[in-house]
């Protein structure tokens, strides 16, 4: 036992002088090698584009972010200049104007970079979370994958370029707007309007849930008249020359939202009175490409965010563990703290390794992102697209959830310290992750489409068939049990009964969902094991 000290010499200076000498690549060995194993061609372009954004990310952007998510510095808006004139202008801190500039201007959609480059690039940025950057950043993504399919007029082939490789040295960034106080994910009962006059399209009416609401462009649905069709447009948040002028394009910011998490990013609520908008793609496909489109961008994203904020906060846990004395030894050796730790570990990198698998098999669909169930392809390419669109949101429900647990625990390890949002970044990266397990489709409504979806597929692609499908390299005990399991559910005609079997049946179609994917997970995983274990060999027989 100690003698008392007033001055108590105890410092936790060891562990911070660590922790901001992190470089979030250049010190992870497993991060490197899920880029070997997965980038293919491109692992050399992409280990070199990741070790140079890291240099920014780990330490400069790291400090914005951090100095920027101080709770005095949150978002707020000025509706009026001094003049009495409308303006809507969004006060954010100095520090995330300056990183948003740095961020962007990495051109990370541009025709230079490879989708790899900018896939690792994403995920060593979002390691510094939300911090009003992760989500402008998918939500520019899927503007850019969006007009790269349908811009077909000077107004909106602007607008992508201006996105893609900037214009006077100026990166545009996007939002979507989809939410109306009706509800979010239920886009088809959107009540926008969208009015055709001489050829130019206005939006009247709200919406509830405007994410980004700073940036230059917005995705937004809306109805045109006497349509129970749900249309899909590119609206600016200014029209030329109006944005010194804080002039905005017909429409006013009512609020900006109060949030749990992801409070850097401005939030709000905007009603549209008379907002010029261009329509992009078949009016009638709207929502099918909202969804196919630029929602499946921002899934991809909720999957990568999450492996990114796990990795960190697994790496800072487990060095406090390493750190941290109590009761005469490093907490890291209670073997209660090291099966914490192992299980984190493993989860983040599970999470990790299986984001930038289903990203591979992404980049395989033949043409890219498209709306809706795709029906008019060959079989195979059919099945592999019906793969992707399943796995995405499975990985979206199964990573979000995930992710809460992760930075839960890793706060457990630091007790006291954990919650205390100016001793660790952990606070903020729980908040985050709890938001983004709501954002793009909380779990129930994307368990509820997954189900549909086998349903209407299951005359040409049969549950044992897809389970095969997405299992590959699982032993076949492993196939056959889930393959088993989920013909068993398939008999279920839907998720909508009250009786105790269809209650059951969600429990355990919830269940298996999250067992599925994690099953995948695993499998990336051992993939990536497996490229240690080459190199090791490899090593090992040069020497």
């Amino acid at each position: 036992m100690a003698k008392p000290n007033r001055n108590n010499p105890y410092s936790f200076n060891e562990y911070l002088a660590w922790r901001e000498g992190v470089d979030y690549y250049a010190d992870d060995a497993f991060l490197q090698r899920v880029v070997q194993h997965f980038c293919g061609g491109d692992a050399e372009k992409a280990d070199a584009r990741a070790r140079a954004i890291s240099k920014k990310a780990s330490f400069r952007w790291r400090q914005l972010a951090e100095e920027a998510s101080r709770p005095e510095k949150r978002p707020l808006i000025l509706h009026y200049d001094g003049h009495g004139n409308r303006i809507d202008r969004i006060v954010r801190p100095k520090e995330i104007e300056i990183m948003e500039k740095e961020v962007f201007g990495e051109r990370l959609f541009s025709d230079s970079v490879t989708p790899w480059e900018k896939l690792v690039s994403m995920y060593i940025i979002y390691q510094n979370s939300e911090a009003c950057i992760a989500c402008p950043l998918v939500c520019t993504e899927g503007l850019v994958k969006l007009l790269e399919k349908f811009a077909n007029t000077p107004e909106t082939l602007r607008i992508l370029t201006h996105c893609k490789e900037g214009i006077d040295g100026e990166m545009a960034i996007g939002a979507q707007y989809l939410s109306e106080i009706h509800g979010g994910s239920d886009v088809g009962a959107n009540l926008l309007e969208a009015v055709e006059t001489n050829g130019t399209w206005r939006l009247y009416g709200k919406k509830f849930f405007c994410s980004a609401a700073h940036a230059d462009y917005a995705v937004i649905t809306a109805k045109p008249t006497d349509s129970e069709k749900v249309g899909l447009f590119v609206m600016p948040s200014w029209l030329p020359g109006n944005k010194e002028k804080e002039i905005r394009n017909g429409y006013t910011i009512d609020r900006l939202k109060w949030k749990m998490g992801t409070c850097e990013l401005p939030t709000a609520e905007i009603t549209f009175n008379g907002a010029i908008a261009y329509p992009v793609g078949p009016l009638e496909r709207g929502l099918a490409n909202v969804v196919g489109i630029v929602l499946t961008y921002s899934r991809l994203t909720v999957g990568l965010a999450a492996g990114a904020g796990m990795a960190r906060g697994v790496r800072e846990a487990k060095k406090y563990s390493e750190f941290r004395e109590a009761f005469g030894m490093k907490i890291g050796d209670f073997p209660l703290v090291k099966v914490q730790l192992e299980k984190i570990e493993q989860i983040s990198k599970k999470t990790t390794a299986g984001a930038f698998k289903l990203y591979s098999e992404f980049l395989t669909l033949e043409g890219g992102a498209k709306g809706g169930l795709v029906t008019n392809e060959p079989l195979e390419m059919r099945r592999k697209r019906f793969d992707v669109r399943e796995l995405i949101m499975l990985q979206k429900i199964t990573a979000a959830a995930d992710s809460t647990d992760v930075a839960h625990t890793a706060m457990s390890i630091f007790g006291g310290h954990g919650v205390m949002e100016d001793f660790s970044s952990l606070p903020r990266f729980y908040r985050d992750a709890a938001v983004n397990e709501l954002w793009e489709g909380p779990r129930n409504v994307l368990l509820t489409q997954i189900f549909n979806d086998l349903k209407r597929a299951a005359e040409w692609y049969p549950a044992s068939d897809f389970v095969a499908s997405i299992l590959r390299g699982a032993d076949r005990t492993t196939i056959q049990n889930f393959a088993n399991e989920l013909n068993d559910l398939m008999k279920l005609p839907h998720l909508f009964g009250h009786d105790a079997h269809t209650l059951e049946a969600c429990a355990r179609w919830d269940r298996f969902c999250e067992n599925f994917f994690h099953a995948y997970q695993e499998i990336a995983l051992a993939e990536v094991e497996g490229q240690k274990e080459r190199e090791e060999k490899l090593t090992a027989a040069t020497v």
